[in-house]
């Protein structure tokens, strides 16, 4: 087991090669959660500025009919 962790004396170079590909691994999934919860924020104002829009506008023409 031990020659395996050692990896035939080329252990230096192939753990840290593990370590960087799993921490880009996580930070490109962490990224995306990201960036997917910013759009979705930003879709969740637009839609309620684009209600609100259409709540005046409906009351406004509304209150001209009468």
């Amino acid at each position: 087991m031990s020659h395996f962790f050692a990896m035939g004396g080329y252990a230096a170079y192939v753990w840290p090669a593990y370590a960087v590909f799993f921490l880009v691994l996580l930070a490109d999934t962490l990224a995306a959660q990201w960036r997917r919860r910013g759009v979705l924020a930003e879709l969740r104002r637009r839609m309620n500025r684009q209600t609100q829009r259409q709540d005046r506008a409906t009351r406004s023409s509304g209150a001209n009919t009468r």
